[in-house]
């Protein structure tokens, strides 16, 4: 298929067939989340290799970050996955610079590595079952992937009425956002990223000794 005529096809049919192939084992080793000292080290690091030197990241440092920094190709050609990602961390907390609410903040850079690594996941989910690549999950579609689903999100009961629901707007397809919400309810992913980023960063605070950044308090030290 010709990435010059029917490029946003080729993306995800491409993304589709290398599926299989994706090491997501690589993939977390170069996203830095965790607390420890090895992993906040790095992602500071990696936060200073993504920003253009004013502290702040724009949507378009991070796409072109994905492809230079991380290096991860599949990621970077699943543009709905990073652009959720950015909108969630961006919005995450209120920002201290004048523009910084349509910017990622230090702060806030953990969240969007965990939120671009669980979006990545729903994308790829969402294109092996889109098999015609039209960007939208047709009902026929929906039961056909009606195994794998259940090996991602447990036993479905009853596969038309669960594609009801995920049809939040009556269309009669499901589009990307759609499956998020879907997803991020169905398999409760939210809840294990709200306990562990109450306030979006890993800081010690000094009055609260908690390891995130502390909403009472606001001691954002890195």
């Amino acid at each position: 298929v010709s990435t010059q005529s029917t490029g946003r096809y080729y993306i995800t049919n491409n993304l589709r067939l290398n599926m299989a192939e994706i090491d997501w084992t690589a993939i977390n080793a170069k996203l830095p989340t965790g607390s420890d000292p090895t992993s906040k080290a790095r992602r500071k690091k990696m936060f200073q290799d993504f920003d253009n030197g004013n502290g702040i990241l724009s949507l378009a440092e991070v796409d072109k970050a994905v492809r230079d920094v991380l290096k991860i190709d599949e990621m970077f050609n699943s543009k709905p996955a990073i652009m959720r990602a950015f909108q969630i961390a961006k919005n995450s907390t209120k920002s201290k610079y004048e523009s910084g609410d349509d910017y990622i903040e230090l702060r806030e850079f953990k969240y969007f590595l965990l939120s671009l690594r669980q979006y990545f996941e729903y994308w790829v989910a969402f294109c092996r079952t889109d098999t015609d690549g039209d960007h939208r999950i047709s009902i026929e579609e929906f039961k056909k992937a009606r195994g794998m689903m259940e090996v991602w999100v447990g036993k479905i009961s009853n596969i038309e009425e669960e594609f009801k629901k995920i049809d939040a707007n009556g269309g009669g397809t499901i589009l990307f956002d759609e499956f998020c919400t879907w997803a991020i309810n169905k398999i409760w992913i939210w809840r294990m990223m709200t306990t562990i980023l109450l306030c979006n960063d890993d800081v010690i605070c000094n009055i609260c000794n908690d390891d995130v950044i502390c909403n009472s308090c606001n001691d954002d030290v890195f």
